[in-house]
């Protein structure tokens, strides 16, 4: 079989570089374009040296006629972007999205939560939101992928399997979420510039972080009646990684063995999701550099009160790792 070509939008971002250096050891890939927007002629190797060696192609401004050469087009651009794009889209195209653009399934959402119109609300039913471990085969039916964001991705692996079993209580779900400062962005210290990123931890964002939106619809999704959560998210002294510690209540008549049991067997055939041993403390930087997510279900001092620790690395299975997975099952690679 040939190798796919594919192009990547905003391949300059922390994003954009951890999917190219995960490309270009897919075996079935060739890299065909790289775009940008402020670096056009420019060698993507001037934005992390360990891409020196590798032959990559300059970096180039989007036009429609690249997607003739293309069969996948990642985009990791600012939101709006990927809308953009889409609309340009051939039949023989895939996008893969790991911005926002494709994450909601409701327009008045992505209006409500990004305070923006969608530039191509008809293709939001044409696309779907996919964490590869819960979306499996279902996204070989579309056209256009929307990845999960990095805070969600570490949230829902271990919650959708426990909601969907009822096994926990949904009505007082406490999400405190700790990432490296690199998952705001390449801009990060123009936006933080007031603060020390490397000597402090700031919460952001708090109550109404835009992650909210998509936590929300796949609760929704994967449950039923109502349900309530707070999610706080902080910016934490490193570059890389995310630790989530989520305090769930046990349904009546259930245990922690329960939950580890439930997370254990519906893993079970994941390559990515590690259900470590209960009461295990786990950190970000078992993760670091893999795609994997660890789970460890821990007692606290109260018997109906669990604490849920979830640990990913926010560029890779946060970000371009599960972008590269989803296009696996699509391409059944």
């Amino acid at each position: 079989m040939s190798k796919l070509n594919v192009l990547v939008a905003g391949s300059t971002g922390y994003i954009g570089i951890q999917l190219i250096k995960l490309l270009i050891k897919h075996s079935k890939i060739n890299i065909k374009y790289l775009c940008g927007n402020n670096s056009i002629g420019k060698k993507i190797s001037i934005f992390d040296k360990k891409l020196i060696n590798q032959k990559l192609p300059r970096i180039i401004k989007f036009k429609d006629n690249l997607l003739n050469d293309v069969d996948i087009v990642f985009t990791a651009l600012p939101n709006g972007g990927a809308q953009d794009i889409s609309k340009k889209l051939l039949k023989k195209n895939i996008l893969i999205d790991l911005a926002a653009d494709f994450r909601l399934d409701k327009l008045s959402d992505y209006q409500k939560w990004y305070k923006k119109k969608h530039k191509a609300p008809k293709l939001i039913k044409k696309s779907i939101y996919s964490l590869p471990e819960l979306s499996g085969d279902k996204i070989k039916k579309f056209q256009i992928i929307g990845c999960p964001g990095c805070y969600p991705t570490s949230i829902l692996i271990p919650l959708v399997p426990l909601l969907r079993k009822n096994l926990i209580k949904k009505e007082n779900i406490i999400i405190d979420s700790k990432s490296g400062y690199s998952g705001a962005g390449r801009g990060v210290h123009k936006k933080y510039k007031n603060k020390n990123l490397y000597d402090s931890l700031s919460a952001y964002g708090v109550g109404f972080h835009r992650h909210n939106s998509e936590i929300e619809q796949e609760f929704r999704k994967n449950s039923k009646g109502k349900f309530g959560f707070i999610f706080t998210p902080h910016l934490s002294p490193m570059f890389r990684g995310i630790l989530s510690t989520i305090y769930i209540d046990l349904s009546k008549g259930k245990t922690i063995s329960n939950l580890h049991n439930e997370l254990v067997r519906f893993y079970k055939k994941s390559k990515f999701v590690n259900i470590v041993k209960m009461n295990s403390l786990i950190s970000t930087n078992d993760v670091i550099n893999t795609n994997n997510c660890n789970i460890s279900i821990c007692k606290s001092k109260f018997r109906n009160k669990i604490i849920i620790l979830s640990s990913i690395d926010n560029l890779i299975k946060g970000g371009a790792g599960q972008a590269v997975q989803n296009m696996n099952i699509l391409k059944k690679f």
